[in-house]
């Protein structure tokens, strides 16, 4: 676990993050104070379709988006539990925004953890990393004469895009004659890219800038694709770059349960949010049928505000698990990181995403009262929120399905079917 900035000799070359000595416990005290501010920005939020520039820039100030950047490029290096930590504060303040931040900043640990130095030298060149990603793959790459490639087509849903300095996508690459194609991993700049509008008639998570994005014949260098990865299947048992570059096990650890781990913490602030506004309601409310009470007084509400809290409070301990589990495993080498482990971690945040839903869906949200959940509202925006989360192919798909089969293929040394 990290709690500063990796202490580095002074003259080991590397840039100085913007604030040398910047703690974890300031980060995210950080998170909290602007997750206060940003409930009031929900509604913008939602109309614009993402964040506005005063809290990107606020996140801009606050360091967060260096927080997974190697420091050898001027980052602050911190650990998953830190990162995660800020993503949960967030998310108690505007689903949207902590949306459309993680997915737009967790993908530096993916760079940093999968690719060359080459490719790491020119993505963190600036410092700040803001890059959406996607996992369906888009048309077809064809091989460029300098070994590198050549790419286009739309991708959707690109969380963090608004603000993005790049994008991390698939594509597939024709196979040998006879064979299927392979996917194909690819970082691409701001500048070769574009972002449509179309983002916002969604149920929940308006605000979260998942527009898509549009690609045409743009030039991969061939250091900054990888052919044959994915990065929901991608294995570091064999170690990796970014564990041999940077020395540091949090880049060598799985790649697959640490994406994972961003819907867990997204939900986990959501429903913190949900009780703070039910907590609210309890005392600000009084109680419909004798005896006339607050609804703080009343056994009833009582009830449901204690299941709820102790819900998410399992939710949150286990995914705070989870993440210790992950800096332990990775700590031992990446050999110790096996596909077993990375999906049996991907699937304590399954059970944060499935214990925070029922909090909110079992017992706040129907007991709240319908002036409370009136378009606009805070828990109404919750719940429309966490019902989208539901959408994320990721969460429905990955680990409502296929997760379990993976695992109970690995375990028992059985092909699954193609």
């Amino acid at each position: 676990m990290t709690a500063a900035a990796r202490s580095l000799p002074a003259d080991d070359g590397y840039p100085s993050p913007p604030e040398p000595g910047l703690t974890a416990e300031e980060v995210v005290a950080r998170a909290e104070r602007i997750a206060d501010d940003l409930v009031d920005r929900q509604q913008d939020t939602e109309q614009r379709g993402y964040y506005g520039l005063d809290t990107h820039n606020e996140f801009l100030a606050a360091g967060f988006y260096r927080l997974l950047v190697p420091r050898r490029y001027g980052g602050y290096e911190f650990g998953l539990d830190t990162y995660l930590r800020v993503v949960t504060a967030l998310a108690r303040g505007c689903a949207s925004t902590a949306w459309m931040y993680t997915f737009g900043a967790s993908h530096a640990h993916v760079a940093a953890t999968l690719f060359s130095q080459a490719a790491q030298d020119e993505l963190f060149a600036g410092g700040d990393f803001i890059c959406p990603g996607t996992i369906g793959p888009v048309g077809f790459a064809q091989q460029a004469e300098d070994g590198g490639w050549i790419v286009d087509g739309v991708h959707r849903y690109c969380s963090g895009s608004p603000y993005a300095t790049h994008f991390l996508g698939h594509t597939l690459v024709a196979g040998e004659e006879g064979e299927p194609p392979a996917p194909m991993l690819f970082a691409v700049p701001r500048n070769q890219w574009e972002r449509l509008d179309d983002w916002g008639a969604q149920l929940g998570l308006k605000g979260s800038g998942s527009h898509s994005i549009k690609i045409e014949n743009a030039h991969i260098p061939a250091h900054n694709a990888l052919p044959g990865t994915h990065i929901g299947l991608a294995t570091v048992h064999d170690g990796t770059p970014g564990l041999e570059l940077h020395g540091n096990p949090l880049y060598g650890g799985g790649v697959l349960s640490m994406i994972q781990f961003q819907n867990g913490a997204l939900a986990v602030g959501m429903a913190t949010g949900a009780l703070e506004a039910y907590e609210q309601l309890m005392r600000d409310r009084m109680t419909i049928y004798p005896p006339i009470t607050t609804r703080a007084q009343n056994p009833d509400f009582q009830q449901s505000y204690g299941e709820a809290a102790g819900r998410i409070a399992t939710a949150r301990a286990a995914l705070t698990d989870a993440v210790r589990q992950w800096h332990e495993t990775a700590a031992r080498g990446s050999a110790a990181f096996t596909r077993e482990v990375d999906l049996r971690l991907s699937l304590i945040s399954r059970e944060a995403v499935r214990l925070s839903w029922s909090a909110v869906s079992d017992h706040l949200f129907p007991t709240a009262g319908s002036s409370a959940v009136r378009t606009g509202e805070r828990l109404e925006r919750i719940w429309r929120d966490m019902s989208t989360l539901h959408s994320h192919a990721g969460v429905s798909i990955f680990l409502g399905k296929v997760a379990n089969r993976q695992l109970a293929e690995t375990v028992f040394d059985v092909a699954g079917d193609q």
